[in-house]
């Protein structure tokens, strides 16, 4: 049994595809990584909102070995 994993945009309620990892360099230290969860509509939309704060970020599929837990 596998639990449905829901995108992180806000009101979306697709289902995740992708893994958003990142952190924010002024309150993270370099071991604390964020998660977010997108659905193929919200990557781009969320993974640009990152990366304008300059925040570190790496995408990975959902579901393979780079993935840790996802953050609520």
């Amino acid at each position: 049994m596998s639990a449905e994993v829901i995108c992180s945009s806000k009101g979306c309620n697709a289902l995740a595809v992708w893994v958003i990892s990142w952190r924010n360099p002024r309150i993270h230290d370099t071991a604390r990584r964020k998660q977010w969860v997108a659905c193929p509509d919200h990557l781009d939309h969320l993974r640009t909102f990152l990366a304008a704060r300059s925040f570190p970020l790496e995408v990975t599929e959902l579901g393979t070995a780079s993935e840790v837990e996802a953050t609520p």
